[in-house]
């Protein structure tokens, strides 16, 4: 059966959906004539295998109580895209279904970490790494990320790990590849975190929910970087970026170490969550069967997308600059050389650019002065975003 949805410039009308990026403007506070490209889902619709899953299940008419079996299907589905893409060879003993990587973050802090115990990031880092722990009532230790201004992040190694030894670290929560910088770590950079985790005995949540997005160099495991981190990782995975899944709550966690796997579902017990929901494995284990053909035409989309976003930018707004991608289908940009101070930023960008982004700000002090878009979408409406992004800013400048 061929692939029907591969026609990623036209326009889906989303609103009126209870669309969370479409329909809820004003409940957020802002106009509601904005157009949104803040979180990160798709405009696009998912491969159509993933519609006819649906469509099936949905003619059965009885939804009930769902679960997962070893041969089942689903395991091999999952398996599959990972030795396919990743080249990574997972085992079923070290699965776990979960309703998403941040409710698997928020139950790996609970498992490992009392309240109290400090957790660490690397800000600026996905808004929700910071809420779930302050929310958990843990320590919230950032090991910020070093900024060169000219479009690149690097790690300060020595601030991680003095940060670890002072603050007796207990969980580092890893962005992999990160969002929204755009780093895709290199195994040397991987190597130097782990090393350090090891050496103190910290658990590491690894966040690979962008890892189907790789722009430039290649993307690596964390886990895969020693046999030694197996032991003390925990790695979140979803279909949920890569077919624009968020929807059905699906995500799939690895944990080799069968105490720290006997600790995370303890506690995932605890929340009173049992069978998954029907739709999402069978649009999961559709995509991961059948989507590869859909899923290399949207890389290439989006791939072209940030080739346009970076043109444009470097001839028509060169006082803006883009920060470099390796991975993600979010872009960065640095608003600092335009001389508007960060509070103004955002004011102009919602009521006179007429745009929802995600203000820089969220993502912690470090974040001041940037903007977070989305280009998962058509490039009429990128380029309709640049062009009013160009326009608000021609001219404005506001004294620090």
């Amino acid at each position: 059966m061929p692939e029907r949805n591969l026609d990623f410039d036209k326009i889906i009308n989303r609103r009126g959906t209870k669309c969370l990026k479409y329909d809820f403007a004003v409940k957020r506070g802002y106009p509601e004539d904005v157009l949104p490209l803040w979180v990160a889902d798709m405009d696009f619709r998912s491969t159509s295998y993933v519609e006819d899953a649906i469509h099936n299940l949905a003619s059965h008419n009885i939804y009930g109580y769902t679960n997962l079996q070893k041969g089942d299907g689903f395991f091999e589905a999952v398996a599959g895209w990972m030795k396919r893409h990743h080249n990574w060879e997972v085992l079923p003993e070290w699965h776990v279904h979960t309703p998403g990587v941040c409710f698997a973050i928020a139950t790996a802090i609970r498992a490992y970490t009392n309240e109290g115990d400090a957790v660490i990031i690397q800000q600026p880092v996905y808004y929700p790494f910071k809420n779930i722990i302050v929310q958990n009532k843990r320590k919230l230790v950032s090991n910020d990320l070093l900024y060169d201004g000219k479009g690149h992040y690097s790690i300060d190694f020595e601030d991680f790990e003095n940060k670890i030894k002072n603050n007796s670290v207990k969980l580092f929560v890893l962005c992999n590849p990160h969002n929204p910088v755009g780093r895709v770590w290199t195994t040397a950079e991987l190597k130097r975190l782990g090393d350090i985790c090891k050496k103190y005995n910290v658990i590491v949540f690894s966040d690979e929910i962008h890892f189907d997005f790789i722009w430039k160099s290649h993307h690596h495991i964390f886990q895969e970087i020693c046999e030694d981190y197996k032991d003390f990782t925990i790695t979140g995975t979803s279909p949920s970026k890569t077919f624009n899944l968020a929807g059905a709550q699906q995500s799939n966690i690895f944990i080799c170490n069968k105490e720290l796997k006997r600790k995370f579902v303890t506690q995932y017990d605890v929340s009173g969550l049992d069978e998954p929901n029907p739709f999402g494995i069978a649009a999961t284990e559709a995509a991961y069967k059948y989507g590869d053909e859909w899923y290399e035409a949207v890389i290439k989309y989006i791939g072209g997308n940030i080739k346009f976003a970076k043109d444009y930018i470097e001839t028509e707004i060169p006082n803006v600059k883009l920060v470099h991608p390796e991975g993600t289908y979010l872009i960065w940009l640095d608003f600092q050389d335009t001389g508007i101070v960060p509070k103004k930023l955002d004011d102009l960008i919602i009521n006179k650019a007429k745009l929802w982004l995600d203000s820089g700000r969220i993502f912690g002090d470090t974040g001041m002065g940037f903007e977070r878009i989305n280009t998962a979408c058509p490039r009429s409406v990128l380029e309709t975003a640049l062009e009013r992004i160009k326009s608000c800013i021609t001219g404005v400048f506001y004294l620090v």
